[in-house]
């Protein structure tokens, strides 16, 4: 037998393989369904999503979005869908920023620095995130009241109430519209070819801030400042932004764990860089600050990017632990929903397809960026 027909034979074995499994976990899904369904019958609890439309008749503490006890399922499950994607975002920028700080100290070769980056990394990362997150909690509900609460520049307070801080004069739908806009300026900015990554960026957060305060001047009501600032009023604060509890919290105990791991992904992709590379900027005369920007971290970014990825994830997945202190994120809202609805198979499967989406797309943005910073030919 010549060698494309050997060729041809093992495609045919291997499509005939393929469709025998694909047949498998198709009869096995359509098990599993159809005993679902006898069950639920022989228990007379109703399947399907039309209990979307029910009002829910119960509340929680945290929304972008106006929200009420009367308002739907679907509208509640959006709810917490916003809320997870909100705080992983959040997370997300804070670790990344905060991880590379720490990586670049663990890098370094002054030896306090080092040493403190070190026991940063040991302990955050040593310890299990969600004893980290209660011990988080635990610390700021025993803040004191509003009328003791520690305050920077009467800008900024933080109590047992929460962390208020001054946030810009508009309405949450200004936000959103201020939101999209940065990502599309973000899309533009980032495909030009003519910069590098790091100058994109820098440039991306400067346009960004400026895109910013131009926009909210123009949504800002007439005879309002741009900026709202807090300020007390007996026992509470108006204006401002109000951070609650929960969400200082989770901000804080996913940021310090994830920064640990982000950090020894810069300090091992720092590593990865030829000793040569940094002994040639030196022999240039260029400063260290200018070896690390121009040098090594432009050359580091292509080995960090891949585990910094699987981070990004990571952290997403680590918002469902917001059920353990009462956040409202989607893994509560679809728990107290199962509880109160008893959809559980419906309202799972949305779960999960949330998460899906979420995370796929995190690893797409991944890889459009891994593209980017590729060399050619490589």
């Amino acid at each position: 037998m010549d060698a494309a027909a050997l060729k041809t034979r093992r495609k045919r074995r291997e499509l005939i393989l393929q469709t025998l499994l694909v047949v498998v976990v198709a009869l096995i899904v359509w098990a599993a369904i159809s005993t679902a369904q006898t069950k639920l019958d022989e228990l007379n609890m109703t399947s399907g999503f039309g209990f979307l439309e029910r009002a829910t008749g119960w509340a929680y503490s945290f929304s972008l979005i106006d929200r009420s006890i009367d308002d739907s399922y679907s509208r509640t499950l959006l709810i917490g869908f916003m809320n997870t994607l909100f705080l992983g975002l959040i997370c997300i920028v804070l670790s990344t920023v905060l991880g590379f700080a720490i990586g670049t100290a663990r890098d370094a070769r002054q030896l306090g620095l080092n040493a403190v980056a070190t026991v940063y990394i040991q302990l955050f990362r040593n310890l299990p995130l969600i004893l980290q997150l209660v011990f988080w909690y635990a610390v700021l509900i025993h803040m004191p009241g509003p009328r003791q609460a520690y305050s920077l520049g009467d800008a900024l307070f933080l109590s047992n109430r929460g962390l208020m801080l001054p946030a810009l004069n508009v309405s949450p739908s200004a936000v959103l519209g201020i939101f999209a806009c940065l990502v599309l300026l973000g899309f533009v900015i980032f495909r030009l070819k003519s910069l590098q990554f790091l100058h994109k960026l820098g440039l991306w957060l400067v346009a960004g801030i400026g895109l910013t305060l131009i926009l909210a001047s123009m949504f800002t009501p007439a005879d309002s400042s741009i900026f709202s600032i807090p300020a007390q009023k007996g026992l509470r604060f108006q204006g401002g932004l109000t951070v609650s509890i929960e969400l200082v919290a989770m901000i804080l105990a996913i940021t310090l764990y994830g920064s640990a791991y982000i950090a020894e992904v810069v300090r091992g992709g720092l590593h990865e860089v030829p000793s040569g590379l940094t002994e040639a900027g030196k022999a240039l005369g260029l400063s260290s600050r200018s070896i690390w920007f121009h040098v090594k971290m432009p050359m580091a970014l292509r080995t960090i990017m891949p585990p910094l990825g699987n981070q990004w994830i990571f952290i997403m997945k680590a918002t469902t632990l917001g059920v353990a202190i009462g956040f409202s994120d989607l893994f509560y809202i679809v728990s107290t929903s199962i509880t109160q609805s008893g959809q559980t198979l419906e309202l799972m499967g949305l779960l999960m397809l949330s998460f899906l989406l979420i995370n796929y797309s995190l690893a797409q943005i991944v890889n459009f960026i891994n593209a980017r910073l590729a060399l050619k030919g490589h």
